[in-house]
């Protein structure tokens, strides 16, 4: 265990989330992966379990319920986080979106302290058939008439888009302007006319929610509806998707690597082939070794980055860079964990191959590691590399 100095509160906080992880919530695994479901009754207890000991939305400020970490203590937290299934993490310890914060009025308590408290499920609806990384190039429109909204358009693949309470959802106000001030948030309810669940689109991996297609057809919403600006959709949320990026990304990425490690490092202590420990072969030590490598390197871009949030820098391109190391970095440890384990490693005895599906598309959401190296490059050329 490599010491950060981390003051002791901080660190108590990651121990006690580790505990709850590792007794609480991956014993529930199993059942989620066998299921596609997370079951309601063990959840209620699970959930209630953590909102006790204070792990429920974390990452939001502690005025409105939530734990006011620091950006290192969220990345810190998150690392545990990644040991178990993202189904999990959203239905115990809440998917609480940052850009809540911009509920102004009414909004307040209809909104955001349900959703801290977790009392309501709320779900991110940017991506579309025809939008992926490019989020700007949206054709979900939004038009005013009279005291009302009027919004048409697809949504797809929105995760828990099947079973939360309300939508934040992004389209075009100003189809001339787009990014630069030309699309709005709105928060929709669900069950609201014109607004519908058209289908959950099944998926390689992340079983245990729905990754929803949603269709909005001349779906009138008042224009208190608004969650900010109009024309300021855009700018909340790449203010928002950064810390995201970096924690649910990056740093669980760094946690989930880990426990795979862990289950090398066991096992290679453990498996006798030929006479001896696996451990001893020298291929199977090169697995370990440039895991472990890997591992700390991510770890320290997390860490990095993290500070530099903290002290108010500018950290994008960071994020970036972290965004394609971390995600390509927990396939390849998963993999290797795979080959030491052999076929026990191809099997559903073990996590696994869960891990592996889960960890694939990693590289693909929020910005594919082609767009962050892009993003990257750009920046280094005419920059330089601003470390």
């Amino acid at each position: 265990m490599i010491d950060f100095s981390l003051p002791e509160d901080t660190r108590l906080l990651v121990d006690t989330v580790r505990r709850f992880v590792e007794t609480e919530v991956q014993p529930l695994e199993d059942e989620v992966e066998r299921t596609a479901t997370v079951p309601a009754d063990t959840l209620a207890v699970t959930k209630a379990k953590a909102q006790k000991l204070g792990l429920y939305a974390m990452n939001m400020p502690a005025d409105v319920g939530g734990g006011g970490l620091s950006c290192v203590e969220h990345c810190l937290v998150e690392e545990e986080f990644g040991k178990t299934s993202d189904a999990l993490i959203r239905r115990v310890f809440g998917q609480v979106y940052p850009m809540l914060m911009a509920c102004k009025g009414d909004q307040v308590e209809r909104y955001l302290l349900p959703t801290v408290k977790g009392d309501k499920i709320c779900a991110m609806a940017i991506t579309e058939p025809g939008a992926g990384s490019d989020a700007a190039s949206i054709s979900t429109t939004a038009h005013r008439d009279g005291d009302q909204w009027v919004l048409n358009g697809t949504k797809h693949f929105i995760s828990d888009g099947d079973i939360a309470d309300y939508i934040i959802l992004m389209a075009l106000t100003d189809k001339d302007k787009r990014a630069r001030g030309g699309i709005t948030l709105f928060l929709v309810d669900r069950g609201t006319p014109g607004f519908k669940v058209a289908r959950t689109q099944p998926m390689m991996g992340h079983r245990g929610y729905g990754h929803a297609e949603l269709s909005f057809e001349d779906c009138r919403i008042p224009k208190a509806a608004v969650l900010g600006e109009v024309g300021g959709g855009f700018k909340l949320i790449m203010q928002s998707v950064l810390q995201i990026r970096l924690a649910h990304i990056g740093a669980r990425a760094v946690g989930m690597a880990q426990r795979a490690l862990e289950m090398m490092r066991k096992h290679a202590g453990e498996r006798r082939q030929f006479g001896q420990f696996i451990g001893d072969f020298q291929m199977v030590q090169k697995l370990i070794a440039d895991s472990a490598t890997e591992i700390f390197g991510v770890k320290m871009m997390v860490m990095n980055a993290a500070w530099d949030i903290d002290q108010g820098k500018d950290a994008r391109d960071k994020v970036s860079m972290i965004k394609v190391a971390a995600s390509e970095m927990q396939g390849r440890v998963v993999d290797r964990a795979i080959q030491v384990f052999g076929g026990m490693g191809f099997s559903k005895d073990l996590p696994l191959e869960r891990m592996y599906r889960d960890a694939r598309v990693t590289r693909i959401y929020d910005g594919t590691s082609e767009i962050h190296r892009m993003l990257v490059a750009r920046s280094t050329i005419k920059n330089g590399l601003q470390l």
